[in-house]
């Protein structure tokens, strides 16, 4: 396979093999994004491109049934069907905004069709005259979307493969995987047939912080000694904020809080929560007047905090 076809294989593309497993291929991904992201390189349009093809490769086989169309031959990696190859033409050497889509002269398709439907000349797939009127292809992109923007909704510019800008719209309360539809923006139509769409795939990028569970978020937040046996009150970050918590006195390290209707928004469902689990943290280093308190309370206690634990003796 030359050099012009690897760049067209979303496999060569991500530099796994045909057998790697979703992970495998995940991880791949992860490891070049990391490495070409736009933000990092701001600037170098060469870079820039190698990122969208990249996204535009994982986007792809991510998706079970087109791969395994794809291994089979039955599309190309655009996700055009191949009923005959010598209809499609691969343009690796056009540049990035040709890459992963279908290609041909309205002639060529024209005359495949009338082929395939059994008419001669330029007679259309239902019997009249003319060229045959189709719509164009979707096309796929992958978007790399923060945690919050994700949480709370957000609007991005981004800048398509054939150099049109787009303002996308992101719910709140979007999942990592979910495919976003722009009717429209997708290949135009053949013959003043309807253009098709862009079907944008979501790729939530992972929080310092913050994690998701459905529409909760969680929040491991760290508390003094003092804090947990006495109570106070704490500055918590939300998805929408910083709060006050107060924090009972007598608290134990894995105590979970919930802030009702902090969590993922969605717009057709409830609200979710913040739920936020203490995490008792000891100074250090060690503080002698703590551990000589201890000691003294120790000694003069009978207290066992394994006391009815199923895994006591």
């Amino acid at each position: 396979m030359s050099s012009d076809q690897d760049q067209l294989d979303p496999y060569k593309t991500l530099g796994v093999s045909k057998t790697a497993t979703d992970a495998e291929i995940k991880k791949a991904y992860r490891g070049l994004a990391k490495k070409l992201h736009p933000d990092v390189h701001q600037g170098d349009a060469a870079l820039e491109n190698q990122f969208k093809s990249v996204s535009a490769a994982y986007d792809f086989l991510r998706d079970p049934e087109r791969r395994r169309r794809f291994d089979a031959g039955e599309i190309d990696a655009s996700g055009a069907e191949m009923p005959d190859r010598d209809f499609y033409r691969q343009y690796a050497g056009a540049g990035q905004r040709h890459q992963y889509e279908p290609a041909g002269s309205e002639e060529d398709l024209n005359e495949f069709f009338s082929q395939a439907f059994g008419h001669g000349g330029r007679t259309g797939a239902r019997g009249h005259s003319g060229p045959i009127r189709m719509r164009g292809a979707d096309l796929r992109y992958q978007l790399d979307v923060s945690f919050l923007d994700a949480i709370n909704g957000a609007t991005r510019r981004v800048t398509m493969p054939d150099g049109k800008t787009l303002d996308i719209t992101i719910p709140p309360g979007v999942r990592d995987g979910q495919t976003l539809r722009l009717a429209g923006h997708g290949q135009p139509g053949i013959n003043d047939g309807p253009p098709g769409n862009a079907l944008i795939t979501i790729s939530v990028l992972p929080d310092k912080i913050f994690q998701r569970d459905g529409q909760d978020v969680l929040l491991d937040l760290p508390i003094s000694i003092d804090e947990a046996v006495l109570g106070g009150s704490v500055d918590v970050p939300t998805p929408s904020g910083r709060v006050k918590l107060r924090i009972p006195e007598g608290s134990s390290s894995g105590r979970v809080m919930r802030l009702k209707g902090k969590g993922a928004k969605p717009q057709k469902s409830a609200a979710g929560d913040l739920l936020v689990t203490l995490k008792i943290v000891l100074p250090d280093p060690q503080d002698t007047a703590l551990k000589e308190a201890v000691s003294t309370w120790r000694d003069s206690n009978t207290y066992d905090a394994r006391k009815g634990w199923k895994g006591g003796a």
